[in-house]
């Protein structure tokens, strides 16, 4: 009798230990750090309170009253215009983007804050931030590895030797680099302001980088995109693309790629992560079909986004 106790006993711990697990690594919330407001618009102990008021009227004075239609946004600091295309049978949204400072380029944490488990709608945290256009991060919450660098600030530093990163600088141009080949502490100190790591590299200098047949995973061939680019000095393009569905089959990681080379002239390209994460949000709505299973339309609940605002 007391065998079969012990047996049941160590069933139940069995039991709530696997149960702790799951919930641990799929439901339960961590914050490792809040980061409401972000680090390039924190004031140092040394600013005075006039120099930062001065600061404040002087960019204040750069921005016009914006001009917004549906499809476009003009202030003197950021030009927006978004296309739709029907490329490979499947509707892909394009926002064209110049700004007159790399500073208009930024990244938030779903509700201002990175940790584990924390996610929102990229329209939720587009909204909170007041995002003019913004789009679903590299969901850098959903894996334990991967550099982390927002704004300046090193979250993760835990790589993987198979991860390619976009690392956008703080003059605003990209580079696309294997984390194998260098710690997130250099690339810091080589002024690194945004690291995303979900990848692949889809261009380099103008060039294809990644191969016909490759996918993220086990990722289906033809999947709902988000990808990241520059064409020029500032000169930005964000990209989602519809899938899943009847209406649009979506696009391989080498479509992406010939897509925003051949009809977009993009020079460094970089996907992000998607299916059903892939979201477009321009003033407040949403503009393409989030879907995951290609029958239900709504958003998923990202970590982060990449956005365009002040």
């Amino acid at each position: 009798m007391k065998k079969y106790l012990w047996a049941v006993i160590y069933g139940i711990i069995l039991t709530a230990f696997t149960v702790y697990a799951l919930l641990d690594t799929f439901i339960i919330t961590r914050v490792y750090k809040v980061t409401d407001q972000p680090v390039s618009e924190t004031v140092s102990d040394t600013q005075t309170e006039t120099e930062t008021e001065t600061e404040t009227e002087t960019e204040t004075e750069k921005i016009t009253e914006p001009v917004i239609t549906d499809n476009s946004y003009y202030d003197g600091n950021i030009s927006i215009q978004i296309t739709e295309y029907r490329y490979n049978d499947t509707n892909v949204y394009v926002a064209d983007i110049v700004v007159s400072s790399p500073e208009y380029l930024k990244t938030a944490f779903a509700k201002g804050a990175y940790g584990k488990n924390i996610a929102a709608k990229t329209s939720q945290t587009a909204d909170r931030v007041g995002a003019v256009l913004a789009i679903n991060g590299d969901y850098y919450g959903a894996r334990e590895k991967g550099y982390v660098i927002r704004n300046s600030a090193l979250f993760r530093n835990i790589g993987s030797s198979k991860n390619q990163d976009l690392v956008i600088y703080e003059d605003g141009s990209m580079q696309i680099i294997n984390e194998k080949d260098i710690s997130a502490e250099e690339l810091v100190e080589n002024g690194a302001y945004q690291v995303l790591s979900f990848g692949p590299g889809l261009l380099s200098d103008g060039e294809i980088i990644v191969s016909e047949y490759y996918e993220v995973g086990v990722a289906m061939a033809s999947n709902p995109r988000t990808a990241i680019g520059i064409i020029d000095d500032l000169h930005y393009v964000f990209l989602v693309s519809d899938g899943r569905t009847s209406e649009n089959d979506g696009l391989s990681l080498y479509e992406l790629a010939s897509f925003m080379k051949d009809e977009l002239g993009v020079k460094t390209a970089y996907n992000l992560d998607g299916g059903g994460s892939s979201t477009m949000v321009f003033n407040g709505a949403v503009i393409n079909n989030p879907t995951t299973d290609g029958r239900k339309f709504s958003e998923r609940s990202v970590s982060d986004i990449v956005y365009i605002g002040y």
